[in-house]
């Protein structure tokens, strides 16, 4: 079983994201399951949502206590919460930002992780360049489909189109694949930079 957790703010569209990561697992096939976890219900808010995906079905019902991916929709919570909590030492990151790990402050915690499961992608500036909006969770699903080849772009999209509404849905396919290219040119300079 693969499980994700969700980091953001009310207003944010994490549970959307969650949403729509399992509807883009179950197009392919899969098993999915998406529950958000809520403190106080208000815009601003932590909020956290959580994601299975399996090729069995899923019979846990608990909060995503090790997971295996992070994606941080708001970087202001870095510092603030502990999203970091339990996320497994070979574990997928991925933060919703135009800077650096370094400019995040987060050096010592990504150093000794796998290089190529760690990335930052600016999901709220592809969104508000295609939607208007700094709404970056489907552009950041993207994303993640790029980093970990869980799912492909194609079911990202199609999840995107059967969340959203058709008004909004196609500014947010077109952050999508922007902030899915962006992650695949990422990667493709960690895989050429030299390495020791």
């Amino acid at each position: 079983m693969f499980e994700v957790r969700i980091h953001g703010r009310g207003g944010q569209g994490v549970v959307t994201a969650a949403e729509m990561l399992s509807l883009a697992a179950f197009d392919e096939g899969r098993h999915a399951q998406a529950f958000p976890s809520f403190g106080s219900e208000r815009n601003g808010a932590p909020v956290v949502s959580f994601c299975r995906i399996d090729d069995r079905p899923i019979r846990s019902r608990e909060p995503v206590a090790e997971p295996d991916a992070l994606l941080i929709q708001d970087p202001t919570l870095l510092h603030q919460v502990d999203v970091f909590a339990g996320l497994k030492p070979d574990g997928y990151l991925l933060v919703n930002t135009a800077r650096s790990f370094a400019e995040l402050g987060l050096g010592d915690f990504v150093a000794g992780r796998p290089a190529q499961r760690l990335l930052t992608v600016p999901a709220s500036d592809l969104a508000r360049e295609h939607t208007g909006r700094p709404v970056a969770n489907a552009a950041l699903l993207a994303g993640f489909a790029a980093l970990s080849g869980l799912l492909s772009l194609a079911s990202v999209e199609l999840a995107i189109r059967e969340k959203l509404p058709a008004r909004v849905a196609e500014g947010n396919v077109l952050a999508a694949r922007d902030a899915h290219a962006w992650v695949v040119d990422e990667m493709r300079e960690l895989a050429d930079a030299p390495t020791g």
